[in-house]
């Protein structure tokens, strides 16, 4: 088995943090959906501006609200308007990589959506692997 992407927010800002909070990253429902991450789900956190990098759970907050809320000791990871990428896994074998197509959403620093991107791995003649970035939406 090998553990490999299955959604990206990438670049995402962060609007609010939360030292009070159990815990936990508050993401917008429907941005969420858009690439599908779940509630609960573990995912890894990647900080653009200070090279932090730990993971946490995804809690839904008010749909339509862009938010990106780090909550808990993950407050102490970050500053507001920080950009983070947000990623989930999955594992899967070799030989089931090419049926899979992570979504990766980027965004403007308002958090609304920039591009939508699809991954894509095909397998070549000779056994190889390739690999492509399909765009799917530019705004």
């Amino acid at each position: 088995m090998i553990k490999v992407i299955r959604a990206k927010l990438h670049g995402i800002n962060v609007t609010d943090a939360n030292l009070e909070y159990h815990g936990s990253i508050t993401l917008d429902p429907e941005l969420c959906k858009t690439v599908g991450m779940y509630p609960l789900e573990f995912v890894e956190i990647w900080n653009k501006n200070n090279g932090e990098r730990f993971s946490t759970y995804v809690i839904y907050g008010e749909p339509g609200s862009r938010c990106c809320i780090l909550n808990g000791s993950a407050a102490r990871k970050c500053q507001i308007k920080d950009q983070l990428i947000i990623a989930a896994f999955h594992f899967c074998t070799p030989e089931t990589l090419s049926s899979y197509k992570p979504q990766i959403m980027t965004f403007n620093i308002d958090n609304s959506i920039s591009e939508i991107m699809e991954y894509e791995v095909t397998k070549d003649r000779n056994g190889g692997f390739n690999f492509q970035i399909n765009k799917t939406l530019r705004n």
